[in-house]
Order: C-alpha cells, then sequence, then structure tokens
C-alpha cells in the first residue's frame, strides 16, 4: 500500500464547484456492487439538496486533492433526522478509482475522527454491506465496532445482501 504521506494531499472543505467531481467519484463506486445501494449512476442535479445539508460547523463534507485531481471525499449527515440524534452522524468516504489503495480513506477517516470533538460528534456510524470486505477492514483498523446489521435487506443484481452498523465513539 502507498503512503499519504509520499502524495502531496491536500483536504479542504468542499464548495459546490467540486459536486460534479464528487457525482464523479461516487457514481464510479456504483458498477461494483459494494459500497453504494444506488443501482445506476446519480446526476450533479439530484444532489445538490443532499449537497446543501452540508456544513462544516455541523456536517462536514471535505474533498482531499492529490497529483492536481480530486481524489477522494469524506462528509458526515444526519443521522436518523430526529433533534436527539444531534452528535450522532453517518459517515462516508469514497476514492477515486485510480487513488485507491493509497492509504486516503484511511487517512480521512482518522481526520474526521479527530475532527469530531470540535463539532460536538460523539458518535460515528457506518452503514457497509457485509460483502465489503475492503470497506469493513476500513472502518475496524480505524476503531469502529461492529453494532449490528440488518440481513438480506439490499438486492443487487438479483443477490440479496447484508447490511453491517459499525460504530465508534469519539468520547
Amino acid at each position: 500500500m502507498f503512503s499519504p504521506a509520499a502524495m502531496d494531499l491536500h483536504v479542504r472543505d468542499a464548495t459546490a464547484d467540486d459536486l460534479p467531481r464528487i457525482v464523479d467519484i461516487y457514481n464510479a463506486s456504483i458498477p461494483g456492487r459494494l459500497a453504494t445501494s444506488d443501482l445506476e449512476p446519480v446526476s450533479v442535479e439530484s444532489r445538490i439538496e443532499w449537497f446543501k445539508t452540508h456544513s462544516p460547523e455541523s456536517h462536514p463534507l471535505w474533498v482531499c486533492e492529490a497529483e492536481g485531481l480530486t481524489a477522494a471525499w469524506i462528509g458526515l449527515r444526519a443521522f436518523y433526522g430526529r433533534p436527539a440524534y444531534h452528535a450522532t452522524k453517518e459517515i462516508s468516504v469514497y476514492v477515486a478509482p485510480g487513488f485507491q489503495r493509497r492509504g486516503i480513506a484511511p487517512m480521512l477517516v482518522r481526520r474526521m475522527q479527530a475532527h469530531c470533538p470540535a463539532i460536538g460528534v460523539r458518535t460515528l456510524l457506518a452503514f457497509v454491506f457485509g460483502h465489503n470486505a475492503p470497506s469493513l477492514r476500513l472502518f475496524e483498523r480505524a476503531g469502529f465496532v461492529r453494532w449490528g446489521g440488518f440481513p438480506a435487506v439490499a438486492e443487487l443484481d438479483g443477490v440479496w445482501r447484508d447490511l453491517v452498523i459499525l460504530g465508534w465513539k469519539a468520547v
């Protein structure tokens, strides 16, 4: 595995200008049927409202630039939409195919974990397909623990897949 330290990486808050590349990276994950339950590519227009739910103060959305390109993104979003869950967020991280297996995702997850106390986040949840071994390893290596799951809840190309819930506590 490559070391992110060997690359010139820049992590920053995403702007609206980043949305097309964020969508491209997300869409690149769809055919593999590992990282998302979307079955067809999404459009930039369909993700505008999702983008607007992010803010540096409570629901950060960061992009990671490497080699002059947006190589990855990571974001937090509200969990369950009820006020009592304000300190719990769902984490998502996606890396462009040409930048995978270079240590970018672990670096981004660790950086987001370190940022959580500053924005009042105590708990992170990751929802990962049970057959997505790379993402399960990523989160488990970052200190996430399997808290539960939903057996056979997602149908991907005629195959029913499990959803694993992983959790991490900042405090």
